[in-house]
């Protein structure tokens, strides 16, 4: 059913949470696995591009370890955006992503709603 998977990981607590998720679906479905940084331009979490660099080695390594292989991606630029452009250019089934607990019905602005809005494809927001 989900032949290919997006998985957009940042530095934030609940990544740990999501790439359980991830994984899990993944296996399931013996799914494409392909996850997504984005380097911000301005000032932020991910903007330093070492440090994204390692989140994605060490998240390439933990699924490798639980025997799912997977490709890498990262981009630069505003996250929503990217993360529906890529989607878009492997042909993702799905998207996993995570939310920092904010209502997506009260911040339009956070980046799982304007992925939500934007998304080719289903997203599945784990909070």
């Amino acid at each position: 059913m989900f032949d290919t998977v997006l998985f957009a990981i940042d530095q934030s607590r609940q990544a740990l949470e999501t790439a359980a998720v991830a994984l899990r679906v993944a296996q399931r479905h013996q799914s494409r696995l392909v996850l997504l940084s984005v380097v911000e331009a301005e000032d932020g979490a991910m903007h330093d591009p070492a440090a994204v660099a390692q989140l994605l080695d060490q998240a390439r390594t933990s699924f490798s370890q639980a025997g799912v292989a997977c490709e890498v991606i990262e981009r630069e630029g505003k996250p929503a955006f990217v993360i529906g452009d890529v989607a878009d250019e492997i042909n993702a089934d799905l998207i996993v992503i995570g939310t920092r607990g904010v209502s997506l019905e009260s911040d339009q602005t956070s980046t799982a709603a304007r992925v939500i809005q934007l998304a080719p494809c289903p997203v599945l927001v784990v909070p």
